[in-house]
């Protein structure tokens, strides 16, 4: 998605991702086409469609789709330091880690939105922390059941990553959990699945996957 500071495009085909939790129906994929496991690969009109229908949804907190499933849309950033461990947040009286980010306010961009929610939990700006001028890219989609909620609602969470790796790693010596946060936590791929969120899980598993963390 293009933004003020020029998000580039994913343009990869789209390989389906999923991690089975009992009960729980749940999938992946990489940018810019999203659609479940039980689908099969959209056609370049399906993909258009989407990318239109997102731009003219971003600033909707929930949507509903024609099976009566409830979307909670949101954005989470994914930070990765040193020791190649992700960083993930519990919010004060939680008991679950979630990454790092949260919902659009009207009329935000996807990287407005980011920026605003890191600052807000981590106490940086993403994009003027740094001594190296950073990017946000996109990484991936994610979908599950929504933790905590009625049946049938379901997060989706768009991930983006900061670049240059430099930034990055500037950026695990400056995060600090805000007001809104009670633990902030570097982890690997051993962490306690029972600790984190099902999207949680999903984006470890897949960073384990990618080579991306330990």
């Amino acid at each position: 998605m293009q933004t003020a500071h020029g998000l580039r495009a994913i343009l990869a085909a789209a390989i389906p991702y999923s991690f089975l939790i009992p009960s729980i129906s749940s999938a992946f994929v990489p940018l810019p086409v999203h659609f479940s496991t039980s689908q099969p690969t959209p056609t370049p009109a399906a993909a258009a469609l989407y990318q239109n229908r997102r731009m003219h949804s971003l600033s909707k907190m929930t949507s509903t789709s024609k099976e009566g499933k409830s979307y909670i849309d949101k954005l989470a950033l994914i930070l990765i330091n040193s020791e190649r461990k992700q960083l993930v947040a519990r919010s004060y009286g939680k008991t679950v880690f979630y990454t790092p980010g949260g919902k659009r306010e009207q009329g935000e961009s996807d990287e407005e939105a980011l920026v605003r929610e890191c600052t807000e939990e981590l106490s940086v700006d993403l994009t003027r922390s740094t001594k190296s001028p950073t990017t946000i890219e996109p990484y991936g989609i994610f979908e599950a059941q929504a933790y905590g909620k009625q049946k049938g609602t379901v997060v989706r969470m768009t991930c983006f990553r900061v670049f240059p790796r430099d930034a990055e790693l500037e950026l695990e010596h400056m995060v600090l959990a805000s007001e809104e946060v009670e633990e902030l936590k570097w982890i690997d791929s051993s962490f306690d699945r029972e600790k984190l969120t099902v999207t949680g899980i999903m984006i470890l598993e897949d960073l384990k996957g990618r080579g991306l963390i330990d």
